[in-house]
């Protein structure tokens, strides 16, 4: 995205502006070993306001430095200047303009470190040259794509505010390339479009500042929608810099960079979508603390790390402090967050704790900067790995916002300043498999001037208006009646669904009953192909629906289709609700559709392969490896993550009313997917709808007993069911089994009477893990499970406080890990560690769980009194459990 010197300077004037501009902060950090900046369509060398020299290219005597092709036709580019010259910056006073391709070669020999490359566009009309037509893509060594079909005009009009566009990459020149080609080339569809260009930048940068160092295993980038840390950036992927920001209001220019002469914008207005959190700074009296070397002192200059934004000391209500970018959906992004305590009254652990919310998911818990840098004026960045889709129903490139929300914890939280923190945000798209960058130009709709009507026709015009009037009344009474014909019809073919089953068997080849751009229609020959005309051999799986088969679609694909059988459980209902809902849902958590086939009497699904099949598998009833008590973790979390999706990041409510170990299935990576969406339904609409009136369906020892007793469904329903998979986790036994005594037959029932007895560990672990798991993380995790399995569904744990509660339980198993590595070399930290770990209540009893009067079913829990400050940290780990309003952030 266009990322220019911001040059609307703000009313007031900081005195640290002042400072900025007497007496930068901080000298150059960082001498990049090749650093060249080209004048494009200028003859000489200049000096830009900054005292940077720009190089021209047509001047014969840097031949050395670069060289310039094109082909040998009539339409040979040329150099040219802006019709009207408001912009008397370097390098946009002049450019190189062609109808033709044409390339920048520059003899590199730096093949160890990547390099910035830069594009400079200021997008006006040039001699016999309109705006409009300058639509042309950009290409590096002929094998990565930086821009297709950009159109300047429209980022132009996308930012009023700017006069020129500048694109930055980062890139990785193979060992065996000693050339960098950048090579322009203008759209060919017609013989009016044209490619140009105002400068280049060509700047090398350190080898690990963006890119993943395989050897430092104390680097880690975290996956937003999974929760893994294991996302690396290797050498192989080229990173678009799409936004490059300092936290507080003062942007910081090129010539004050660290030696990379990147641009830091300002966050207000531009992102930030409202002022009312503090913009604070250190002033000119502190200076960063690099001892520690948590990062080296080129990440970002100074003054970014002694800027940020907080909630401020006088904020009397709860909000987000919220920024929103716009991105291209399609694309991963690598989004670096910068944090530095420079405040004087942080002086310890617990001070300042907060949440992080990225693209509305939760992507940190519990966010303590002191802790993280281990004190005061010690930058430090967290990098995070988020992936963009569409919006629902789209599955082409768009624009979509990316948000980053900063939450304060609830005001019963310990923390002893409930307040956020922010310094700095990186956002770098990061390019595809296919080697491309490029994204879609913005939407441009130019305003149109009404016509005013000329005196003689106002007569016609009258009576067109007239004419029109009646006409649109009749459409409207049309579509009135043709409404309520249609609601008519559709109850009553709603109520007779279920026994017409049979006029789906008339249906024709290829008659497909939802759009293609939600998921794609597959001939009965398609599927047939895919599985050798349904061979037994590529049977996966069993059930009452049907057969499971492995298939591969276009011959390579390699994917599921679940076939069911004609009088199956899974009536034709459950199958157009699946296609429905699932078809419009996109998360890393749910499986995702691939297609469908309705036709003659076959109804087929084709979802994406998962690799690992059920969770259940891996529990009982197979041979397959067990799972560690970590592992098991890591899977709940993440199939609570979809479920939480379901319930409050889609369009609509969805309750899932099928959740059990058999729909929660694993690909390659151990991810876990939740599955079988044929019994969803659609959640309470209304403000004062609490629940959805519906027949009960779902599967035995998993139905919430609320709703199987008065058939009231509510989000809570699928938490009941949930709870049933955690103790299914937790002892490695299915929830129901007939043939055990009566006593022991319910998996619920025998762990609701081993809890009060105290003798979980004893008769209900699952001996795999019984020495893994410790008495502390076994008391925590049920706790949990026991709100998730209360009677009383406005007693039970949300499916956000859930995840919240699975995150901390894999916390204190990590963090287990950890103290058990070092802890005969650093015992006194280890045993500083464990108190923040403790979980007990105040009056000694068991429950932590309590209802919540408030519409999020908010939990919290208190810790024993041992210190001041070991108090702060219990409560404080305690705080898991809460949230303010939607985890979703407000």
């Amino acid at each position: 995205m266009a990322n220019p010197i911001n040059k609307t300077f703000h009313t007031q004037i900081t005195i640290l502006s002042l400072i900025l501009l007497l007496y930068p902060l901080v000298a150059n950090s960082y001498k990049p070993d090749y650093n060249l900046a080209i004048n494009c369509g200028y003859s000489t060398n200049t000096t830009s306001l900054d005292n940077r020299i720009w190089v021209g290219d047509d001047d014969i005597e840097n031949s050395n430095l670069l060289s310039f092709t094109e082909p040998k036709t009539t339409n040979q580019s040329f150099i040219t200047k802006p019709i009207s010259l408001s912009n008397t910056q370097i390098p946009f006073t002049t450019a190189r303009v062609s109808i033709s391709n044409f390339t920048y070669s520059f003899p590199i020999n730096i093949t160890n470190s990547p390099v910035f490359i830069r594009l400079h566009f200021y997008p006006t009309s040039y001699q016999n040259f309109e705006l409009s037509n300058a639509i042309f893509s950009v290409e590096v060594n002929n094998n990565l794509t930086l821009l297709k079909n950009f159109n300047a005009s429209l980022w132009l009009h996308h930012d009023d505010n700017e006069e020129n566009i500048i694109k930055e990459y980062c890139i990785q020149i193979k060992p065996n390339e000693n050339l960098l080609n950048i090579t322009f080339i203008p759209n060919n569809k017609n013989n009016v479009s044209y490619a140009f260009i105002n400068g280049i930048e060509v700047v090398s940068m350190p080898s690990f500042l963006y890119y993943s160092d395989l050897d430092d295993l104390n680097y880690h980038i975290r996956s937003v929608h999974t929760g893994t840390t294991d996302y690396k950036i290797q050498k192989d992927k080229a990173l678009e810099m799409v936004y490059r920001v300092n936290v507080g209001e003062n942007q910081v220019p090129p010539n004050q960079d660290t030696g990379m002469f990147r641009n830091w914008d300002n966050d207000y207005p531009r992102y930030l979508k409202k002022q009312y959190s503090n913009s604070i700074s250190s002033g000119y009296r502190d200076h960063l603390n690099y001892l520690k070397n948590t990062v080296p002192n080129y990440t970002a200059p100074e003054v970014v790390y002694l800027t940020s934004r907080s909630y401020g000391t006088n904020a009397n209500e709860d909000y987000n402090v919220t920024w929103s970018f716009e991105v291209d959906s399609s694309f991963t992004y690598m989004v670096r967050l910068h944090f530095c305590e420079f405040d004087i009254h942080i002086t310890d652990q617990t001070y300042r704790v907060f949440k992080i919310f990225i693209d509305d998911t939760l992507a940190e818990g519990l966010v303590d900067v002191f802790f993280w840098n281990g004190g005061r004026l010690i930058p430090i960045h967290r990098d995070y790995a988020v992936t963009m889709y569409p919006k629902e129903g789209n599955s082409h490139i768009e624009r979509v916002n990316l948000s980053i929300k900063l939450q304060r914890l609830p005001d019963h939280t310990p923390t002893r300043y409930r307040d956020v923190l922010l310094n700095g945000i990186e956002i770098f798209k990061i390019s595809n498999n296919n080697k491309n960058l490029a994204g879609v130009n913005p939407k441009y709709l130019p305003p149109k001037e009404p016509l005013l009507p000329s005196p003689q026709s106002n007569s016609k015009s009258s009576t067109i208006v007239i004419f029109i009037a009646v006409g649109v009344s009749c459409l409207l009474l049309a579509a009135v009646v043709g409404m309520i014909v249609f609601v008519r019809r559709r109850r009553k073919f709603q109520s007779h669904l279920e026994t017409e089953e049979r006029s789906w068997q008339t249906k024709k080849e290829g008659s497909s009953t939802l759009p293609s751009y939600l998921c794609r229609y597959f001939t009965i020959a398609e599927i047939k192909a895919a599985t050798n005309n349904f061979d037994d051999i590529f049977i996966i799986g069993v059930g009452g629906f049907g057969n499971v088969y492995k298939g591969y679609i276009d011959g390579v694909t390699p994917v599921a289709i679940k076939r069911l059988k004609p009088g199956s459980q899974q009536g034709v209902n459950e199958f157009m609700n699946e296609i429905e809902l699932l078809s419009q849902l996109r998360h890393i958590h749910l499986v995702s559709l691939i297609g469908y086939c309705n036709e003659g009497a076959e109804m087929i699904l084709v979802y994406d392969f998962m690799q690992r099949g059920t969770l259940c598998e891996y529990l009982y009833g197979s041979d397959n490896e067990l799972l560690t008590w970590k592992q098991r973790l890591e899977i709940l979390l993440g199939a609570a993550r979809g479920l939480h999706y379901l319930h409050t990041g889609a369009k609509q409510n969805i309750i899932h009313r099928d959740v059990k170990s058999t729909n929660i299935l694993l690909d390659e990576k151990w991810v876990a997917k939740v599955s079988d969406f044929g019994l969803s339904k659609v959640g309470p609409t209304g403000m004062s709808m609490t629940h959805v009136s519906t027949v009960v369906k779902g599967s035995l020892g998993y139905l919430d007993p609320e709703y199987y007793m008065r058939q009231r469904l509510t989000v809570k329903s699928d938490v009941y069911s949930f709870g049933v998979v955690l103790l299914e986790v937790l002892c490695a036994r299915p929830p129901l089994v007939r043939s055990l005594d009566k006593k022991t037959s319910s998996l619920v029932i025998w762990f609701q009477r081993c809890y009060k007895e105290d003798s979980i560990l004893e008769d209900m672990v699952d001996p795999f893990i019984k020495d893994s798991i410790t008495t502390k993380c076994l008391k925590y995790y049920s706790q949990m499970v026991l709100s998730c399995l209360h009677d009383d569904g406005n007693q039970r744990m949300s499916m956000s406080d859930v995840v919240g509660a699975l995150e901390f339980a894999l916390q204190l198993v990590m963090s287990e890990e950890d103290s058990r590595l070092s802890e005969t070399q650093e015992k006194e930290k280890s045993v500083q560690r464990l108190p923040l770990l403790q979980f007990t209540s105040d009056d000694a009893s068991d429950k932590c769980f309590t209802s919540s009067s408030d519409d999020y079913g908010s939990h919290t829990s208190k810790a024993s009194t041992i210190s001041a400050r070991t108090e702060d940290q219990l409560m404080l780990s305690g705080s898991a459990f809460s949230e303010i309003g939607n985890p979703r952030a407000r």
